[in-house]
């Protein structure tokens, strides 16, 4: 991190009216921040100074955010990534994060809210290694995960659940120690556009937990915070 003990931040957006007034936002709530209009400019500012996180639109002239992001990842660089998007589909999020982002945010969006995810990737960031959004296989004590074959093993048995229980249990492993409101998870695995309501996520939290033998109310792997969301409580790692 910088001199100042703050974490380092490097908005990278070619929106002026974004970046006006996210960056002394950003400042306020304790980091220092730098600023940079297109993807091109961004990679220029890292070659002369490190960030310890990067905020990193989309949609930009010159060098799009994806294929920065995809320049970073091909020179080792795991430096925390936060996508803003204005894609809705599961799918397409889910392919930002396969190709190497910690986490993304829609636009519009709170900023309160993108505080919290630089926040929580802070947090669970692993220097100079890839995200766990990044890894294959996730494993949690004997709690296994591959994420391109789509299959769970506990205690060496394969589990039987359904693909969204499936995803699931994905985003949550990808996000360790942090709250995620239901309406966080029904926009990640759902989709925003889909028709379902938050109940939709308790069904499938229930799932998981029966084939985990998880005790809701004193639980290994998931727990429940009343009124605000899931938190996948126990430790995660990338596995072989």
């Amino acid at each position: 991190m910088s001199v100042t003990n703050k974490p380092h931040i490097l908005l990278v957006d070619d929106e002026s009216a974004i970046t006006t007034n996210l960056a002394p936002f950003l400042q306020r709530a304790g980091f220092e921040v730098r600023v940079a209009t297109d993807g091109e400019a961004a990679l220029e500012q890292l070659a002369a100074e490190r960030a310890d996180l990067i905020v990193l639109d989309v949609l930009m002239p010159r060098l799009d955010g994806r294929e920065m992001l995809r320049r970073l990842r091909a020179e080792n660089n795991w430096t925390p990534v936060v996508l803003l998007t204005q894609v809705g589909e599961a799918t397409e999020r889910a392919m930002a994060l396969e190709e190497g982002a910690d986490d993304y945010l829609n636009k519009p969006f709170d900023p309160h809210e993108l505080i919290a995810r630089i926040r929580s990737v802070l947090r669970r960031a692993r220097p100079g290694q890839p995200p766990l959004s990044a890894s294959r296989r996730l494993a949690s004590g004997t709690l296994q995960l591959d994420r391109l074959a789509r299959r769970v093993w506990l205690d060496g048995s394969e589990l039987t659940l359904t693909p969204k229980a499936v995803a699931l249990l994905e985003y949550l492993l990808t996000h360790p120690d942090e709250l995620v409101s239901r309406e966080r998870l029904l926009d990640a695995v759902w989709g925003w556009d889909y028709p379902a309501g938050t109940r939709a996520v308790d069904t499938r939290v229930a799932e998981i937990r029966r084939a985990l033998h998880d005790d809701a109310a004193h639980p290994t792997y998931i727990e429940t915070i009343p009124g605000q969301g899931y938190r996948f409580a126990a430790v995660v790692n990338a596995a072989q």
